[in-house]
Formats: structure tokens, C-alpha cells, sequence
């Protein structure tokens, strides 16, 4: 497994797709416009930014594409994986991505953003090179999730082996590889990895900076980016999750209630009324008591004397 982590600005990654390759600002899952506060999340199988040079026309024609693009609640499997350009292999359309499985989907609500975006025995291929691919890979994969009240997440893997232009390749976490092959030109191939902050994540799985001259089917060259497996989202504007009670509750609310420790505060007053006042709730009680003694008392005098009398 590779993986390895970008230097880029997260806030340059989102507004870009994860990578600067487009003009265009990346699909943003939502889930049901920003004033609900819901999260933002986006997924992609191949984004291709390239120049294609023409040889009868000494032009140059634009290839910007961007396959299984999705937002948020969407899902999308084996389609699109063709554009056509005119003036380019007889104007029929052209095969940029082969894949067994092309996937990408997003999901986004007030609680959640994720995204993911999967390929599965791919060949990614340009105009001018249909027979030879341009790189072919057994499966790369990036995921990204935002929850509210949570650190995002972001990861993007390639798994199990990569060619390139023909030729067997190893990524390296250091920096991008290198493939040349002459008469036909170079690429170089890069593990893109993750960028997170507090409250985004970007994750793509492999870019491809591209430089061949086929000189084939009226192509003279063609230059430019292509990202495999590309994921983003930005986490839901609610709050985050209500935090557990107070060690020490607000004693007067419970007091006014005439429960719990409130009655125990009261208990304290009542001590310093009965102190001031000298009187209290037991106060008739204690009278009566005393008055019982006092009868009491006086009868057993008044017993007495007349015994002596005698």
C-alpha cells in the first residue's frame, strides 16, 4: 500500500478538486443547500486537464474532463468513461479511461459529509496512443469524511502493481517516478496522498504529469495532468455534539424546585431564621410539650402538699 501526505494548502485542494487541474470549481455534495447547514462532499474517478497538438491543423485543442464526477446523493458506475475531441482519430470518441470498476458516490445530510472514489483494473489512455496505455493500474482508492464535531478523515491508496507506458513501475512516497520511453515521451507519476483540516479533507489516489509525441492519428503531442480517484468534503456548519452535563448543576435552580440539595440550602435559611426570630415549623409542638409538663409538674405538687397536711 502507498500513501504519503501533500504539502498543499487544504483550502487550495477544495477549491480546486483536491488538485489544481481545472479551471472550473470542483461538484460539492450538499444536501439540501447551504443555509441548512449541511456538509459539502464531492468524488471522481479520472479529472484530465490535457493539450492535444494537431498535426494537419498545427492547433492546439483543449481535452479537459473530469469522469463519474457525483454529488451528494449520487452514485455512478461504469459511465462515462469516453469524450470525443474533434479532429482526433476520425473524430470518434476516445477511450481516456478502460476500467472493470469505475465508481465514485457522496453522501452529505447535517450530521455528515463522506466521499469515495474507486478504480479496479484501469488503463487510463490519450489521443494518438490508443494500442499502449498510458498507465494501467490493479486499484486505487480515496475516501474522504467530515463529521460534525470531529476531525475530518482522508485516505488514497494505490494497491498492487502499476505500468507505465509499457513498462513496470514502482511509486515511491519520496517524490514523483519517472517513466521515458523514446519516440513516444515520458510521464511522471505521483502518489498524491491526503491534506486535512479542521473542517475539510481532499484525497487523491495518483496524478500523472503528462509529456508524449505519438506523432499518430494526427497527434503531435500532448501535455498536461491527469488525477485518478479523487474525494472531498467539508463538514456539516451544525454544532458539534452537545458536551456531557456539569460536575457541579446550578444550585439556586434547583433549590426553587424544593428538591435535592435545594432543600439542604433551605434547611441552612431556615437554621438562621429560627436563630433571629425563635420561631420555626416545630415551634407549636414544642410549646405544647412544655405546657404538658408544666400540668403535670403542678399536680404532683399539689399531691404532695396535701399528703404533709394529713
Amino acid at each position: 500500500m502507498n500513501s504519503h501526505t501533500f504539502r498543499r494548502p487544504a483550502a487550495v485542494l477544495l477549491a480546486t478538486g483536491a488538485v489544481a487541474l481545472l479551471a472550473a470549481p470542483p461538484a460539492f455534495a450538499t444536501g439540501g443547500g447551504a443555509a441548512g447547514g449541511e456538509g459539502k462532499a464531492g468524488a471522481v474517478v479520472l479529472r484530465a486537464g490535457l493539450d492535444v497538438g494537431l498535426l494537419n491543423k498545427t492547433v492546439h485543442v483543449p481535452l479537459k474532463t473530469s469522469l463519474n464526477e457525483v454529488s451528494a446523493p449520487a452514485t455512478a458506475e461504469k459511465t462515462a468513461l469516453t469524450v470525443t475531441l474533434d479532429g482526433v482519430e476520425g473524430n470518434n470518441p476516445v477511450s481516456v479511461l478502460r476500467a472493470e470498476v469505475a465508481t465514485s458516490k457522496a453522501t452529505a445530510d447535517k450530521t455528515r459529509a463522506e466521499a469515495e472514489a474507486n478504480l479496479a483494473k484501469a488503463s487510463v489512455h490519450v489521443p494518438g496512443l490508443p494500442l499502449l496505455s498510458l498507465i494501467e493500474v490493479e486499484k486505487v482508492t480515496s475516501k474522504a469524511a467530515c463529521e460534525a464535531g470531529k476531525k475530518p478523515v482522508a485516505s488514497a491508496n494505490a494497491l498492487g502493481k502499476v505500468t507505465a507506458l509499457g513498462k513496470r513501475v514502482t511509486l515511491s512516497a519520496g517524490g514523483p517516478t519517472k517513466v521515458e520511453v523514446p519516440g513516444v515521451g515520458q510521464i511522471e507519476l505521483e502518489l498524491s496522498g491526503t491534506e486535512t483540516t479542521s473542517t475539510t479533507a481532499a484525497a487523491a489516489a495518483l496524478r500523472l504529469k503528462v509529456a508524449v509525441n505519438p506523432l499518430n492519428l494526427n497527434v503531435a503531442n500532448v501535455d498536461g495532468e491527469i488525477v485518478l480517484a479523487e474525494a472531498h468534503c467539508e463538514s456539516p456548519a451544525g454544532a458539534a455534539p452537545a458536551s456531557n452535563p456539569p460536575a457541579n448543576p446550578d444550585i439556586k435552580s434547583q433549590a426553587a424546585t424544593g428538591t435535592g440539595s435545594g432543600s439542604a440550602v433551605s434547611g441552612g435559611t431556615t437554621g438562621t431564621n429560627l436563630a433571629e426570630t425563635g420561631g420555626g415549623s416545630l415551634t407549636p409542638y414544642v410549646a405544647g410539650g412544655a405546657l404538658t409538663l408544666l400540668a403535670i409538674g403542678g399536680g404532683a405538687l399539689l399531691v404532695t402538699r396535701r399528703g404533709r397536711a394529713s
